[in-house]
């Protein structure tokens, strides 16, 4: 079954992009393969990369630096070897596997300073970079970096949805908006292959990280408060359905994520076996991912529990606002013992004093949010109404969100967002209802959700972020729109006016850079 998909999704590949794809990627993993196998383990700092199909062994505890910290990756059941694993194997025909955009060094997801070290090693050539997905447009030259702009720069994958708009099960949906193309600097939605007259959206986002998951797939309530529905189950298992995995929810389970994946990301035309979907997805549920020191040391120390043993061990699903506090694990570093200053610097004192000081600042410190469509809209709070960043960070020890559904904190739609002009720029015209908020016509550079519903209410709108391991996969939102923590809280402070002093952004980075 895998040689016929990499036998015609290599000939469709041929056929459309001259062959450059396929014979670019295998190019690639040949020159990385060499590469680490003059490296030592701790030579050259080869060995942060994984590369499809090395063989090495995942071990129970992989520890990375990064600018914050070291980031600890926990395999329960670990070690494990990857050779013939389909997680870390190339099982689509352009050269890449799953391990490719969920590096271990950045906390399962990619960061743009990995994304430019792989450009530097192999020349353009690693698999990352197959044009399908890995460049701005594959109808671009694709040994020119100009060409992977999105990706080196913002830590951008394309991601190519139907339109008109597709369920999951590939029923068509009856969009109540119009898309128009404003702008198109990369190419990828205008001409004949590309864009709404091609039947085709490209909007490119971050990929999400593989890890944590049984956070992630937990829900608090069996209805989606965000759209005012019942909450939808899995048609196989009859779970509940968390919405949390993709930013658009256009897949809801696991085995549909990987499905999703392989017929996009990794090329291939035909479904990945059975086996090789229970073997990732028993991989991907054994994984927890966190910072295990900052600023401070250590964050399992002083009575604090910040760790990714303690995310293993817990819980999910638990509302903050009821059960153990969100962020709670820092609530020892508020007042810090005798015994405990007398053996750390007072530099390490002062940041755990700073981490405790965002962590209560991230609960308590409360400000206005308007015109966000997901929460001042079927909730009944109210717009605007008075809140604090627990509100939708509320799932204990992760800080997602325990009530499912998408909510638009204006990331990617003007006139919330930031100017860019390297991203595609779409006009929505509302056909119907216009939105509560945008009016009848909007300008967004992602539709997000609406990609998935076709309705013009859902512009905007992206799964929130899981909060764990952020130290380690700079930049930030869908969109890559946040080159480092200090953007993320300067972009909530200047969307609602909240007004932080400098020490308490400072305190809210810390926090965020120990998670």
């Amino acid at each position: 079954m895998q040689a016929q998909n990499r036998t015609k999704a290599r000939t469709m590949r041929e056929r459309t992009l001259g062959g450059n794809l396929a014979l670019g990627a295998a190019a690639g993993a040949v020159l990385l393969a060499s590469a680490y196998a003059s490296a030592s383990e701790e030579g050259d700092g080869l060995d942060r990369w994984w590369a499809p199909g090395e063989g090495r062994t995942f071990p129970e505890l992989l520890d990375y630096d990064n600018e914050h910290g070291t980031l600890r990756t926990l395999l329960v059941g670990g070690p494990l070897e990857t050779d013939g694993h389909p997680f870390f194997e190339p099982i689509g025909p352009n050269g890449r596997a799953c391990v490719t955009c969920h590096q271990p060094a950045d906390g399962m997801s990619l960061s743009t300073a990995s994304v430019r070290a792989q450009w530097d090693a192999t020349g353009g050539a690693d698999p990352l970079f197959a044009a399908y997905d890995g460049s701005n447009c594959p109808t671009l030259p694709q040994g020119e970096r100009a060409s992977h702009s999105l990706l080196l720069d913002r830590g951008l994958i394309r991601i190519e949805r139907p339109w008109p708009p597709a369920q999951w099960n590939g029923a068509g949906v009856e969009p109540d908006f119009a898309i128009e193309v404003v702008r198109d600097p990369n190419g990828c939605n205008s001409g004949a292959e590309y864009g709404p007259e091609a039947g085709v959206i490209s909007v490119y986002r971050r990929p999400r990280p593989i890890g944590n998951m049984k956070y992630l797939l937990a829900v608090g309530f069996d209805l989606d408060p965000k759209q005012g529905v019942a909450l939808p189950r899995d048609p196989e298992t009859g779970v509940y359905l968390s919405g949390n995995l993709m930013a658009d929810n256009r897949v809801s389970t696991l085995r549909d994520q990987m499905f999703d994946a392989g017929s996009t990301h990794l090329g291939m035309l035909d479904r990945m076996s059975d086996e090789d979907r229970h073997r990732i997805e028993a991989f991907e549920l054994s994984i927890f991912v966190a910072q295990q020191r900052g600023g401070g040391g250590e964050v399992d120390d002083g009575g604090a529990t910040g760790g990714p043993a303690t995310l293993r061990d817990s819980e999910p699903g638990e509302l903050g606002a009821l059960g153990f506090p969100v962020w709670g694990e820092f609530a020892a570093w508020e007042e810090i013992d005798e015994e405990d200053r007398a053996r750390l610097t007072p530099e390490e004192v002062a940041f755990r004093e700073s981490v405790a000081r965002g962590a209560r600042i991230f609960r308590e410190r409360t400000f206005l949010v308007s015109d966000a469509a997901g929460l001042t809209t079927q909730m009944g709070f109210g717009n605007p109404f008075r809140v604090a960043c627990k509100m939708c960070h509320n799932m204990t020890r992760m800080g997602n969100d325990v009530a499912p559904g998408q909510v638009d904190l204006g990331t990617t739609t003007l006139p919330f967002a930031d100017h860019f002009d390297d991203l595609p720029l779409f006009r929505i015209t509302c056909l119907n209802d216009p939105h509560p908020y945008y009016g009848r016509q909007i300008l967004t550079y992602d539709p997000g959700f609406a990609l998935t519903t076709g309705r013009c209410a859902d512009v905007g709108k992206i799964t929130l972020q899981s909060m764990r391991g952020l130290a380690a996969r700079a930049p930030y939102f869908s969109n890559g729109s946040a080159q480092d923590l200090h953007a993320v809280v300067d972009y909530y402070d200047r969307r609602y006016n909240i007004g932080y002093s400098e020490q308490e952004k400072q305190d809210l980075v810390n926090l965020m850079s120990v998670l």
